[in-house]
């Protein structure tokens, strides 16, 4: 169970979920420049990468009481889905094209230009 109030630090505002991903595909190789989302894995397992442009970190979700916060201006690629996978995704706000950064080249200067 999910209490928006209790359990995400954001106003939720769209959810959407990955299912039926084939486990050789790699998914997400983008990154928000505003949107703050929390990712958790309700069924099976899924492993994502993070990238700051400072550190990196792999985490696997693979319980549906774990939830990872994944904030503004981070890298994030999501690999090794399990047959069974499904990720539900919550967002602080509706989908918008121009909030995404798919370069990785670009999300480096992205965020070399803002320190």
């Amino acid at each position: 169970m999910v209490d928006a109030q209790r359990h995400i630090p954001f106003e939720l505002k769209r959810t959407f979920y990955l299912f039926g991903t084939p486990e050789d595909t790699v998914r997400g190789q983008h990154a928000h420049q505003k949107l703050v989302q929390a990712a958790v894995c309700i069924r099976g397992s899924v492993q994502l990468k993070l990238d700051d442009g400072k550190d990196r970190a792999s985490v696997r979700l693979d319980r549906p009481d774990k939830a990872l916060l994944l904030e503004p201006m981070v890298w994030i690629e999501l690999s090794d889905f399990s047959p069974d996978c499904v990720l539900l995704v919550l967002a602080d706000d509706a989908y918008d094209e121009n909030d995404y950064i798919r370069s990785y080249p670009e999300f480096l200067t992205a965020l070399s230009s803002t320190t």
